[in-house]
């Protein structure tokens, strides 16, 4: 089988979230925040869907790597991050109600991902994708979380952005945020052209969402650490 060079991205993009998960991480430790907590699980499954895709170019596809890529991806998503904010910009209560019920939905849905049979078409070209779950159904669970990842993730940085873009000397916030914002949408985006086939343009918009977060996290880390 012949790869093209943006199938091996996910190898490029897994180091990198491990470099940005040694840089979280203590971040989380020193401040014990929970919607840094959360980031820094983001940052994990983030690496732990472009790992599950590293494997598949480097080694084959295999069901169970393909069941792992799809929780990991597909259900999880941008989840914990979303998550992130919803801890950083709502009440804690509702924060505590919305983690339980989709740590629910997700739990659910992963059962059934791994418990699903597998139809490999005669023409499989051995690509990760969820079109060969028997139980078609399985698929539902996704664009739900990821709504709902959207709207918080997403939403809660464009949000923050307005909000620091009307302060003079807050301006390096907003443009941290704006980077945020514009990294968590990318992999949606690719994740789009996933359904439609094209598993290749998810590789791309990975490793460049995954760095324009980075820098927007930095930028913001950086000015809050002046003050």
């Amino acid at each position: 089988m012949n790869n093209s060079i943006a199938e091996y991205l996910p190898i490029l993009t897994t180091i990198f979230s491990i470099y940005f998960l040694f840089e979280i991480y203590p971040h989380y430790k020193s401040r014990n925040k929970s919607y840094l907590l959360w980031w820094t699980v983001g940052v994990l499954t983030f690496g732990l869907g472009t790992l599950t895709e590293s494997i598949n170019i480097l080694f084959g596809w295999s069901e169970l790597n393909l069941r792992c890529w799809y929780i990991v991806g597909a259900l999880l998503g941008g989840f914990p991050l979303a998550q992130g904010s919803v801890y950083l910009l709502m009440n804690k209560k509702f924060a505590n109600y919305t983690s339980f019920i989709f740590i629910t939905l997700i739990i659910i849905a992963s059962i059934t991902i791994f418990i699903t049979p597998i139809n490999l078409p005669s023409d499989f070209s051995g690509k990760l994708s969820g079109k060969v779950f028997s139980w078609s159904w399985v698929r539902y669970f996704s664009p739900f979380i990821n709504l709902y990842s959207f709207i918080f993730l997403v939403g809660g940085a464009i949000y923050s952005a307005i909000k620091y873009s009307k302060l003079v000397d807050q301006q390096i916030k907003f443009k941290g945020n704006i980077l945020i914002a514009m990294g968590a949408l990318l992999p949606g985006i690719g994740g789009s052209f996933t359904r439609a086939g094209y598993v290749n343009v998810l590789f791309v918009t990975e490793l460049i969402g995954l760095i324009l977060i980075y820098i927007g996290y930095k930028i913001i880390k950086s000015e809050k650490a002046k003050n």
